[in-house]
């Protein structure tokens, strides 16, 4: 798809601009990849049109098409909505009180899919490479989201508090989950596979590693030393899109996922399960231990509790727990 827009807007083209506004308000490569293809779609839905011609209209033909022609999920909808909301509202600093009109899709409430501990125990056997076992420990033993775990830094791992530091997760949030006793060892091992790496890297005029933010700036020896490191380092450098500089990214986060697929088919799992739906049950497992769903929140970094209280649900037997009548005949 092609990036020329319409040439009556004035100075750099539109999505650079875009892209300029997305650092600025330090929205992640992710973000900022996904909100660009979203105001692309938008722009050439409507013919190549300026987006300054266009509003509520045009943006709920849009929404509209995508549920109606293309089927996508209220998630994805939504997406979309909010990069053309960020277009209007912080790009071209259009003050438009019908932004504020404009419906979002309702999201289905449903239950999350749950394993059994045994369930979690046969995936986890078919599981061979050693890190993406790990891995996938993290995401069933500290409720890690899949992202959160592969973006670990060494720094953020405390052995001897047996703690983990989850910087910047889901909402730009900090927490503190556990890290399992079990896996303190190989979590050692590990780290000190991936100071191997560094040195390797660093011996090579190389070793610097993506900083959050202005930090680069600010500790300009922070990138090359061994805190900031990833835990779980990809086997390949590759130069980083926005500074351009070549170093050595995280693990592709799409390794532990084609892992945990056929892991699951091979474990005989009759569920749709993915790596997410290990933290939906570190969560349910925790309830039905006794925990408390204050605790359960703060280990899951959830805003409110309404979110985490979906486990609740989860954790009742068929039926809100009430006896078949079924079951008490002679």
């Amino acid at each position: 798809m092609s990036n020329n827009l319409p040439p009556s807007f004035p100075g750099p083209r539109l999505l650079d601009v875009v892209r300029e506004r997305l650092r600025v308000k330090h929205y992640s490569i992710r973000t900022e990849k996904t909100y660009v293809t979203w105001i692309k779609r938008y722009i050439h839905f409507h013919g190549k049109r300026h987006p300054k011609e266009m509003g509520k209209a045009q943006i709920e033909a849009f929404l509209t098409a995508l549920a109606v022609k293309r089927n996508v999920s209220a998630a994805t909808q939504n997406q979309a909505l909010s990069a053309l909301l960020f277009l209007y509202r912080e790009v071209l600093e259009m003050p438009l009180p019908w932004l504020d009109d404009v419906v979002r899709a309702k999201r289905p409430a449903r239950l999350p899919v749950v394993l059994t501990r045994k369930e979690v125990a046969q995936i986890r056997s078919q599981i061979e490479d050693p890190r993406l076992k790990l891995i996938y420990d993290l995401l069933y033993g500290s409720g890690l989201r899949l992202m959160e775990a592969v973006r670990l830094r060494i720094k953020d791992i405390e052995l001897e508090r047996g703690a983990i530091l989850v910087r910047d997760g889901k909402g730009g949030k900090d927490r503190i989950t556990m890290l399992p006793d079990c896996l303190v060892d190989a979590i050692s091992t590990q780290i000190r596979q991936a100071k191997a790496l560094h040195d390797l890297d660093l011996s090579n005029g190389y070793g610097r590693v993506w900083l959050p933010h202005a930090l680069s700036v600010k500790y300009p020896n922070a990138a090359t030393s061994l805190a900031w490191q990833y835990v779980f380092p990809a086997a390949r450098m590759s130069i980083d899109p926005r500074s351009g500089n070549t170093g050595r990214h995280h693990l592709d986060e799409k390794q532990v996922q084609r892992a945990v697929k056929p892991a699951v088919k091979a474990a005989g799992i009759n569920k749709p399960a993915t790596p997410h739906t290990l933290r939906h049950s570190f969560a349910t497992h925790l309830l039905d231990s006794g925990y408390d769903i204050r605790t359960l929140q703060e280990l899951l970094g959830h805003s409110d509790v309404k979110t985490t209280m979906i486990y609740t649900h989860v954790l009742n037997k068929g039926g809100r727990g009430v006896k078949s009548p079924l079951d008490t005949l002679d």
